[in-house]
């Protein structure tokens, strides 16, 4: 099997951003588990944020940042990052005039929940993902080779070098292919469909992160989970996404009568933190209300929107009764495998950037529009790091594709039941109660023993068995963060507690899928 240079599983933003700036002297591989643009980043319809207005300032985006995240961000990561926003905005610019500009030439900016300027620079109105992934693939040069349809299950660690030199994947058939690099990198998003109301792309199933925490790296903050207030909901299903950009234009949360449900709420009333939007909308929902979005004080809202405005006319919303049903659902997680701002984690080898990692830039809640932004950030940020690094790391032997027998089966309910039992166990509001039940489920559920010989499973249930996994962990470290903060709401803990201030779970795998914790003075747990 070829040796590459630098091996990506995953393709969205990050991974692209990362390829397109590797020196093209050296050989990259993609592999993605589907095709290429079937990722989050390229349904993402909100924009990227960055200081570049006159009276803004990276200062004001650190503090709008912090204050969203609830503290829990690491704030040298914030600065770095922030402070790096409008440069790389410019730079984007100038390879490809993508983002809306004003008739002047400017960089339109837009307003969203919890900035406190107009700070956001979309694409194609509300196709901002799309239309950047659409340029990074156009971008892709003769040396990156993408893969698609190819699985990786497994990382293959050099125990001799203590480190990560390659992943196991398997192709549509059952294969197992063997694939090497010198730089190891997971971009693999987050875990949103653990969830049964999700935004996100069918294929963001937490597999990079089961996979890390099994080949034992570091795994942070699972318990901040992000929900969307405002998913489009028909028929008992969600269907897309309608982005926070609608409320900064002026949309507003209303009951089936009419009843503005922010107001009073928060000072900020529809453009409060998606945590304190989501649980109201959360809370309404409970005691029997619908809740939609009134649109009728946006003018012309289908130039404004047409993105969202073909999701709402090819599933029979009538936009000209200004009004749009929603939910809240999972979006974003803001923890990860542990890595650094380069995206460096525990484990030598192997590197993690975008949703799959977790670099202290979001805290307990992201900041809408930071997360394009932090994709950006790494993978230009590794791709400078790799160039011009010079130490080499010799890969021992090669080893060949075989075809083995799928013999085994996954002895797991269906993922279905895990996503509901996950959206009311371990969803928007939480409990001791729920936690705890939904943490012995999962102990007698997951087959411990027979999950570190993944082989000879197929893609659906090794796909299953990671859900389940990560799924634990999230609900573990929610259980065990006795306050409220940011994305993760106890309601027997609804206050933020002093001494959970700048405290992490940290979940590290040693040799077993459940392993017996203690509660450290840091918080760290192993």
């Amino acid at each position: 099997m070829e040796m590459n240079d630098v091996l990506i599983v995953g393709s969205g933003v990050a991974a692209l951003r990362l390829a397109t700036l590797i020196s093209q002297d050296k050989n990259v591989r993609i592999l993605t588990k589907s095709n290429i643009t079937n990722t989050n980043s390229y349904l993402a319809q909100g924009g990227i944020a960055a200081a570049i207005g006159m009276h803004d300032n990276p200062s004001k985006h650190f503090a709008d940042t912090l204050e969203a995240g609830r503290f829990h961000n690491d704030e040298d990561s914030v600065r770095e990052i922030l402070n790096e926003a409008p440069q790389m905005i410019q730079e984007l610019s100038k390879e490809d005039h993508i983002f809306d500009q004003a008739e002047d030439g400017s960089l339109l900016l837009g307003l969203e929940g919890a900035h406190s300027e107009k700070r956001i620079v979309h694409s194609g109105g509300d196709a901002t993902g799309k239309n950047i992934i659409d340029y990074l693939i156009r971008s892709l040069t003769d040396n990156i080779r993408v893969e698609e349809n190819v699985f990786a299950y497994q990382l293959i660690l050099d125990q001799d070098q203590n480190r990560c030199i390659g992943v196991k994947a398997k192709g549509k058939d059952g294969t197992i292919h063997y694939f090497y690099g010198e730089y190891v990198v997971l971009a693999t998003g987050g875990c949103g469909q653990l969830y049964r109301f999700c935004s996100g792309a069918p294929t963001v199933t937490g597999d990079g992160i089961a996979m890390a925490y099994l080949a034992g790296a570091e795994i942070t903050d699972m318990e901040f989970m992000q929900f969307h207030p405002t998913l489009l909901y028909k028929n008992g299903q969600t269907i897309g996404l309608i982005s926070e950009a609608v409320r900064g234009e002026g949309a507003v949360l209303v009951t089936e009568d009419g009843t503005p449900i922010m107001e009073g709420t928060h000072p900020l009333k529809d453009l409060a933190p998606r945590h304190v939007v989501s649980q109201t909308i959360f809370n309404y929902i409970e005691k029997g209300h619908n809740v939609f979005l009134d649109i009728s004080s946006i003018t012309d809202f289908k130039k404004r929107f047409p993105s969202i405005t073909a999701i709402c006319e090819n599933n029979g919303i009538n936009l000209s009764e200004g009004r749009i049903p929603v939910v809240p659902g999972s979006h974003f997680l803001m923890g990860g495998i542990k890595t650094d701002l380069l995206g460096r984690t525990s484990l030598n080898g192997l590197f993690a950037i975008g949703e799959a990692a977790c670099t202290g830039l979001h805290g307990a809640n992201r900041l809408a529009s930071n997360s394009l932004l932090e994709g950006l950030y790494q993978g230009k940020k590794l791709s400078q790091w790799i160039n011009t690094n010079v130490e080499t790391y010799p890969i021992p032997k090669f080893l060949t594709p075989v075809k083995l027998k799928q013999g085994k089966q996954a002895a797991l309910p269906d993922v279905q039941f895990l996503k509901d039992r996950m959206m009311k166990t371990v969803g928007i509001v939480r409990s001791k109660e729920l936690l705890e039940e939904q943490k012995n489920w999962l102990e007698q559920t997951l087959p411990v023993k027979e999950m570190i010989e993944l082989d000879f499973y197929s893609i659906e249930d090794i796909t299953a068995i990671f859900m389940y996994i990560t799924a634990y962990l999230i609900t573990d470290a929610a259980l065990r963060r006795t306050e409220s903060r940011g994305g993760h709401f106890r309601s027997d803990f609804p206050a933020e507690e002093e001494n959970w201030y700048k405290k992490t779970i940290i979940h590290k795998h040693k040799g077993e899928v459940m392993v017996n914790y203690e509660q450290v003075e840091t918080a760290v747990i192993y």
